[in-house]
């Protein structure tokens, strides 16, 4: 299976070369000419948690550029990462799947780290893989966080460019250096110097810096988005730009710091709230606005033990690490005027949507087989369907199920903190039972009332387990 797609993969590139080298002696068509593709633009953030930006009621980080995506676009209200971490919520969005499904998650190591050996299997699909059999061209910008090895990194995986930090920008930590959790809680400016974390900024498989200028990621991850879909603009183009930021260490560049009201955190959630403003800008400089899907939206939840340097989950429970609503709720923002019909959209919708989605936009035939727990929004996007199709969603925490939904109800086996925060993990027989839409905080427990409710979740989760089979975890490599 692993040769058959290596040989597709090269044929892949081959058309891919050549209808680049078609549309570059061409001119552009005209804006939404019905033969054209859909470009597709994925923003996504570390860490950014759901009361983050304005139009998510925030009241002193300052994001008009997103407020008016938010306005112009889809705000969903209810949308969800893959996972309440890193590695495994990127496995999701570029697989839509659940990351069980790929061994992408662990009971003992719950993100790679950069002495691990593993990462995402060469026998997944990615959202850039199926789009370059529609002769996309792709580009993965910024924290890949899914294998350093180069087996493992975005060109591998159906990426004909890469440039970012292939994991955390809290890791390769050196000794000697003031103590950045102690450090945050003292001082919502305090800013870390950049040589504590050795991370290597790569260009394709290269290291090109080491370690890299953090203070001006945000900044140089947006340019290179920009400069792709400039070189790019006569052809289909899918460009996912993953930030480290806001995850700590926080960095940003010298015109946004100090500029915030909510300190350091709220200057780097501003600059990356401009870098999406520069995007759109060139996308209409360029006439594409019509024809392009840009989608804003976040890894998972806020991390709270770093008080100010870390988000805010807005009226939902907890943070990051968490299958608590503030460690899987996040920002979901659709944007595209020729694509999108306005509005706010408060079914359930994940990152693990975006694949079916986009291919169908885009006319890709998914794979005979392919098992997916994403569902194709493409139809409440154009505004033909009011409803999402999606009813049900799953919380996965390292191996185990710790809760599912259903519509609006939301059933715990299992509740745990994130990193030392309570509650310890305790499993519940029954079921806590929360309406996480009369109470998206989680605070009134309901099992007592609805018995029967809990067994029709029970059944849902026991069929969801059923359905995953054992793979090799590759965070334990």
């Amino acid at each position: 299976m692993t040769v058959f797609r290596a040989w597709l993969g090269r044929v892949a590139n081959l058309l891919g070369v050549a209808a680049t080298a078609v549309a570059a002696s061409a001119a552009a068509p005209p804006d939404g000419a019905p033969d054209r593709k859909p470009n597709f633009v994925i923003i996504f953030c570390d860490d950014l948690g759901y009361g983050d930006l304005g139009c998510y009621g925030n009241p002193t980080i300052n994001t008009p550029t997103l407020d008016r995506m938010a306005a112009e676009g889809q705000k969903w209200t209810s949308f969800y990462a893959g996972a309440p971490v890193c590695t495994p919520s990127r496995a999701a969005l570029l697989t839509g799947r659940v990351p069980v499904r790929s061994g992408m998650m662990s009971d003992e190591r719950r993100v790679l780290f950069p002495n691990s050996r593993g990462g995402l299997p060469a026998s997944e699909w990615t959202i850039a893989e199926l789009l370059k059999q529609a002769g996309y061209a792709t580009a993965a910008i910024g924290k890949w966080h899914l294998g350093h090895l180069p087996q493992y990194l975005p060109t591998a995986h159906g990426f004909d460019y890469y440039f970012g930090i292939p994991y955390s920008n809290d890791m390769d930590a050196r000794p000697g250096f003031p103590n950045y959790l102690r450090r945050a809680r003292l001082d919502p400016r305090y800013l870390a110097p950049i040589q504590q974390f050795n991370v290597p900024l790569m260009e394709g498989t290269r290291v090109v810096e080491r370690p890299a200028n953090q203070l001006t990621l945000t900044r140089r991850y947006t340019e290179k988005a920009i400069e792709f879909i400039r070189e790019h603009r006569n052809e289909p183009f899918f460009v996912y730009l993953a930030h480290n930021m806001p995850h700590i260490p926080l960095y940003a560049s010298e015109p946004w710091l100090g500029r915030s009201r909510r300190g350091l955190y709220g200057d780097v959630v501003e600059e990356i709230d401009a870098g999406v403003g520069r995007i759109l800008a060139a996308l209409r400089e360029l006439g594409l606005q019509r024809r392009t899907l840009v989608v804003f939206t976040s890894d998972n939840g806020p991390w709270l033990p770093f008080a100010t340097h870390g988000g805010a989950a807005g009226p939902l429970r907890n943070g990051k690490g968490t299958t608590f609503e503030g460690g899987m709720r996040v920002p979901g923002i659709f944007w595209g005027p020729g694509l999108v019909q306005p509005g706010v959209q408060m079914g359930l919708g994940s990152v693990m949507d975006l694949l079916p989605t986009f291919c169908r936009l885009a006319g890709v035939e998914l794979p005979d087989g392919l098992q997916l727990d994403g569902y194709d929004l493409s139809d409440v996007l154009r505004g033909t369907v009011k409803d999402s199709p999606r009813d049900r969603l799953f919380y996965w925490r390292q191996e185990q199920l710790y809760a599912v939904r259903l519509g609006p109800w939301k059933a715990h086996f299992i509740t745990q903190g994130s990193y030392g925060i309570g509650p310890k993990r305790t499993e519940h027989d029954p079921p806590l039972l929360y309406n996480v839409e009369t109470d998206p905080g989680e605070r009134f427990e309901l099992s007592q009332r609805h018995p029967e409710l809990l067994r029709r979740l029970k059944e849902i989760a026991a069929e969801h387990v059923r359905s995953i089979q054992p793979v090799p975890n590759q965070l334990e490599r």
